[in-house]
């Protein structure tokens, strides 16, 4: 079946199975923010990769694998693969962006671009506001039990899309293209009610520097944008963290959407 044999019968064809589930989940796993994050150990990683591989296997036994799959046409069913779990685990990445991206906006608008933070999802740097949005919002997805349902949204992805015929085609990229235009927005929602007080805040300081020539614009606009900005934050913090809440549900139902596409 594999083109290797072991000698070991019917185990060996179990175990060259679950390997091959392994390819979507473990693709998955890795485009994912919260499962793929450079934190992770890759020991954790493979062994979760490994758990689910074995119970899709039970619970899905109509689910195989290439007959030759050192074979042109089984690589090419394990590029299928491949796309198919990075596509759903990129649809969750581009969720979790919005809050980043948010974070920037507010962050430039208040002075605290040079406040940088070592970001645990991508391993670069994130202003330090991302980093506490990034870190509410995974405490909300998980909270709403957000990533049980994609786990099993991936699961699912094995009847939608069964192997050899997984290539998601245009209308699916074209879903992932417009869910991205979606977080886009949802920044901006994000964002907006603390940069228009942070727009006020800095019109008033430019009121006041043309009124009183003699002060020193940085050494009160600074001051002044940093308390605002925070101030902001803690009230409209049921607003934000509502909207957290919301990109949960919306990127669940585009990777539904992708599935059923």
């Amino acid at each position: 079946m594999i083109a290797l044999d072991l000698g070991l019968g019917a185990i060996e064809q179990d175990f060259w199975r679950v390997v091959f589930l392994m390819t979507r989940i473990g693709a998955a796993l890795l485009a994912a923010p919260i499962f793929g994050a450079a934190s992770v150990p890759m020991t954790v990683r493979v062994c979760v990769t490994g758990a689910l591989a074995i119970f899709v296997a039970v619970w899905l036994p109509a689910v195989t694998p290439p007959e030759a799959l050192f074979s042109a046409a089984g690589l090419l069913a394990v590029a299928g693969e491949v796309a198919v779990g990075l596509t759903l685990g990129f649809v969750l990445q581009i969720a979790f962006a919005a809050p980043v991206i948010a974070a920037e906006v507010i962050g430039g608008a208040m002075g605290m671009s040079m406040a940088m933070a070592a970001d645990p999802n991508g391993g670069g740097q994130t202003t330090a506001f991302g980093q506490y949005f990034t870190i509410v919002l995974i405490l909300i997805f998980l909270a709403l039990g957000a990533h049980l349902h994609w786990i099993a949204l991936l699961v699912e992805s094995y009847r939608a899309f069964p192997p050899g015929q997984t290539w998601l085609g245009g209308d699916g990229f074209a879903q992932v293209a417009s869910f991205a235009g979606a977080m886009f927005e949802t920044a901006v929602r994000i964002a907006l009610p603390v940069t228009l007080v942070l727009l006020l805040v800095q019109m008033l300081t430019g009121v006041l520097s043309r009124s009183a020539p003699s002060l020193n614009l940085f050494a009160l606009g600074l001051p002044a944008g940093v308390l605002a900005g925070i101030a902001a934050l803690i009230i409209a913090a049921p607003m934000i963290y509502e909207q957290f809440g919301d990109i949960a549900e919306m990127a669940l139902g585009q990777t539904e959407r992708v599935l059923v596409q």
